[in-house]
C-alpha cells in the first residue's frame, strides 16, 4: 500500500530497497516556496542499524508488508533472544543488536508482539506497561528531598530507573515501556 507522507507516523513500519524500516521519528517541515519535507528517522529491522531519510510529496513510500503474530519471550543467551509461537511453540531468535533497549523489559513468559517479514521474525513490540519486581533498592531517607523524593532503583531485568523513596527491593513495580518511567 502507498503511503502520502502525511500518512507516516512514528512506530509504521515502511519498506525502503526492499527492506523493512521501522519509523523512530518524524518530523514535518515546510520549507516556504520549497514545499513540504517529512524528516525521518529509520531503524532497518533486519540489519539493525538507524539512518536518516527525508521525503518530499512526490516520492512513493510503501508499508511494508508485515505479519504480526503474539510471541512468548523465553530466554536470553550470549546476545541472542528466544522467543516462541503461543498458538504452536515454534521457536525464534533475534539478536541483540536487533532487540536494542527492549531487553531492558523483557522477562521470561512476557507476551509481545513479533513483526515477521518474509517469514523471518525482524522485530518485536512490548506491551506498553510491564511488571518488574525491584532487586536492589537504598533505604528511602526521610527529608531526602534534594532528588525530589525519588531514588534509583535496580530492576530484575538490570535497568534502572528512578522511583518513589518507598519502594523497596522484592516489590513489584508496573514500569512503562515507552518512557523508561516508574507508573506505579
Amino acid at each position: 500500500m502507498t503511503l502520502d507522507i502525511n500518512e507516516i507516523q512514528k512506530g509504521m513500519i515502511i519498506e525502503l530497497n526492499g527492506q523493512p524500516y521501522e519509523v523512530l521519528e518524524v518530523k514535518h517541515l515546510h520549507l516556504g516556496r520549497g514545499g513540504a519535507v517529512l524528516q525521518t528517522k529509520l531503524k532497518n529491522l533486519i540489519e539493525g542499524n538507524v539512518i536518516e531519510k527525508n521525503f518530499k510529496p512526490s516520492d512513493e513510500i510503501e508499508e511494508a508488508e508485515v505479519e504480526k503474530v503474539k510471541l512468548k519471550f523465553i530466554y536470553s543467551h550470549r546476545g541472542k533472544f528466544v522467543f516462541q509461537k503461543i498458538e504452536n511453540s515454534q521457536r525464534f531468535e533475534l539478536q541483540e543488536e536487533v532487540i536494542g533497549e527492549k531487553k531492558d523489559y523483557l522477562k521470561e513468559g512476557l507476551e509481545v508482539e513479533g513483526y515477521f517479514f518474509e517469514g523471518k521474525l525482524i522485530s518485536i513490540s512490548l506491551p506498553p506497561k510491564v511488571d518488574l519486581k525491584v532487586i536492589e533498592a537504598p533505604p528511602g531517607i526521610k527529608g531526602d528531598t534534594k532528588q525530589g523524593g525519588t531514588k534509583t532503583v535496580v530492576l530484575e531485568t538490570g535497568k534502572k530507573i528512578n522511583v518513589p523513596l518507598f519502594i523497596k527491593a522484592g516489590d513489584i513495580i508496573r514500569v512503562n515501556t515507552e518512557k523508561g518511567e516508574y507508573v506505579e
